[in-house]
């Protein structure tokens, strides 16, 4: 595009602005791509003198963070690739539009520093507005925005090309990577090039699950008897289903699955995945574990409901989000941090035992029977996008007393994805259902936006008079 195309371009953008912001009709709208992304990001109530993205990682969540996630390795091709962009400052995110890492010269970052676009920053479009990396990941496809295409008038010096990342073994979104610099210096053709970074980057990553995925098969090969179906970790069919009837995938929402005709198979952990086996005549009874909200935590095993000490909460917790198992050392340190004393989890483990039987095994500690939890409940609804479910679902934030360093992490996520799922998807009754949550009590933004339905609903009679205290 030519510079006297741009500056006509910019003048239309100009007047969309000002229109938008005094509530008329656009009198030219900009491309689609953008007039719909302004569309969600009004929506979403985002005010476009905001300064910054807002920061959501500290330090030590940031570390975990990157550590833990699947583009980690893939950074040094990632950098390579976008090499020669030196006026540009390269950004890599998680699949939520949060900042993990970036890279550019010592002047970029630092006018960079100055708008969030730097670590542990969130990217959203329901958290800054139209932009490269939430727009990216809200279409889902490649993008460039340009200049005053941003809703936050703060952005209208940078230009930026984003695209997304599909992970193939869990079929998620799990990054974005983005370059951006002044809107001048940034050619709209970085967005191929950005574009083919990103599916260079979901290759590797294929790559990566066919390997791990041959060397489950010849360990399943090595078992003998009847081993029974090989899935992946995320529930991909890898063996054992020669008729397909199990189809690509099962959702793996707990360690019970339903079949199409109504029997039941048990899921095994089994090295990087799982084994599905019919369940036996004799399988335990399902755990259930409620663990959100202000009510104390409370399981249901068999017919018998159980009140928990918070720290066995934790442990049943902790051994839900893994289902492979953890030592009594990692279990110490999810709980304690580095002052954890094995000795003490053994102990503990050993009266939960008492209560719930061989409902946990050892070596590692592992729940063995069905189970039912309603925070593993609310990342299935998430998943999903389902807010109806969601509402009803989520009734607060997780074992809320809690200090375990990894209870807190997942607490927190937790919070944040719902809160933006129901801000972004949800209806007014889904809305008013997070309002009545601890956190949701007095949440600005969501109040706002229930404040402003009609003065007859009392929702917004109620909204108003919380925004006023």
């Amino acid at each position: 595009m030519s510079y006297a195309h741009l500056n006509a371009y910019s003048r239309l953008l100009r007047g969309a602005h000002e229109a938008a912001g005094t509530g008329r009709a656009l009198p030219e709208l900009p491309r689609r791509l953008i007039t719909a992304s302004w569309e969600r990001s009004l929506q979403a109530g985002i005010d476009p003198e905001s300064t910054s993205a807002p920061l959501v990682y500290d330090r030590p969540r940031i570390k975990d963070a990157r550590q833990a996630h699947p583009l980690r390795p893939l950074l040094p091709m990632i950098a390579e690739t976008l090499t020669g962009l030196a006026d540009e400052v390269l950004i890599v995110t998680d699949g939520d539009g949060r900042v993990l890492w970036r890279d550019g010269s010592h002047s970029i970052m630092s006018r960079a520093d100055r708008i969030g676009l730097a670590d542990g920053h969130q990217w959203t479009e329901d958290s800054v507005g139209t932009n490269g990396i939430g727009t990216a990941l809200a279409a889902g496809r490649p993008v460039h925005v340009y200049s005053e295409e941003h809703i936050m008038r703060v952005l209208h010096i940078w230009s930026c090309s984003a695209a997304p990342i599909t992970d193939p073994d869990s079929g998620m979104v799990i990054g974005c990577v983005d370059v951006s610099g002044t809107a001048r210096s940034l050619h709209p053709a970085t967005v191929a090039l950005v574009a083919a970074t990103a599916k260079l980057a979901e290759t590797q990553l294929a790559l990566r699950m066919h390997e791990r995925d041959e060397r489950l098969r010849r360990r399943y090969e090595s078992l003998r008897g009847r081993p029974g179906v090989l899935l992946s970790s995320t529930g991909r069919v890898l063996l054992g289903d020669p008729a397909g009837d199990l189809g690509e995938r099962l959702r793996l929402t707990g360690r019970q699955v339903m079949f199409g005709d109504g029997s039941v198979g048990l899921l095994e952990p089994f090295s990087e995945g799982y084994l599905l086996r019919p369940a036996p005549s004799d399988t335990p009874p399902a755990l259930a574990l409620t663990f959100l909200g202000e009510r104390p935590p409370s399981a249901t095993f068999g017919e018998l409901d159980r009140p928990l000490s918070l720290r066995h909460a934790e442990i049943l917790a902790l051994l839900a989000l893994h289902p492979h198992g953890l030592t009594a050392e990692q279990l110490s340190f999810h709980l304690y941090g580095d002052d954890g004393n094995p000795v003490t989890i053994r102990a503990e483990i050993h009266r939960l035992r008492t209560q719930l039987g061989e409902a946990i095994a050892a070596k590692p500690y592992r729940l063995t029977c069905p189970l039912e939890a309603d925070f593993l409940e609310v990342r299935r609804h998430l998943s999903v996008n389902d807010t109806r479910a969601l509402a009803c679902t989520y009734t607060g934030p997780l074992l809320l007393r809690s200090e375990s360093p990894e209870i807190r992490r997942e607490r927190d996520e937790l919070e944040a994805q719902v809160r933006a799922c129901l801000l972004r998807h949800g209806s007014p009754d889904e809305l008013w259902a997070y309002a009545q949550t601890s956190n949701g009590h007095d949440d600005y933004e969501v109040l706002e936006r229930l404040a402003s339905l009609p003065h007859t609903d009392p929702r917004s009679a109620a909204a108003r008079s919380r925004l006023c205290v």
